[in-house]
């Protein structure tokens, strides 16, 4: 069977802080600088969600691309557009909201979703020079 990958380009628009709660202000400031600011800092993330998989030969589909829209609307784009990801995602209550840790988070939210035998790639833009790629590794 042939194999394709899909992908659906998303946004959201979040605020966070990088910061240990364990460590004093001067290690965080340090270690993250501008990005440890106590006010917070905003970013306007880019998403592309891609899967891999066989082509069905019924549909010629991988994956439906409207169903791959409506998880990442419901995993990612609802919880986290507009929130503050330290305060409002229950995900980041204890975890360091980095772009590589948001992406895991993503990735994970996303993989329950799809079918096992579908390999599944995030990869997240911070800013448009800076971004992630995680897949499941």
């Amino acid at each position: 069977m042939s194999k394709a990958t899909i992908s659906r380009k998303a946004h959201f628009n979040a605020a966070h802080r990088l910061y240990r709660k364990d460590w004093s202000f001067e290690k965080n400031d340090s270690v993250f600088g501008k990005c440890n600011n106590v006010n917070f800092h905003g970013h306007n993330y880019e998403l592309i969600v891609s899967v891999k998989g066989e082509i069905d030969p019924e549909t010629g589909y991988v994956m439906d691309i409207k169903l791959l829209s409506d998880i990442i609307k419901e995993e990612v784009e609802d919880p986290f557009d507009h929130k503050n990801l330290n305060i409002d995602v229950a995900d980041f209550a204890e975890l360091n909201p980095t772009a590589e840790n948001i992406a895991v988070v993503i990735w994970n939210k996303i993989k329950m979703r799809i079918k096992d035998n579908q390999e599944l790639e995030v990869v997240l833009y911070e800013t448009p020079r800076n971004f992630v790629t995680y897949r499941g590794e």
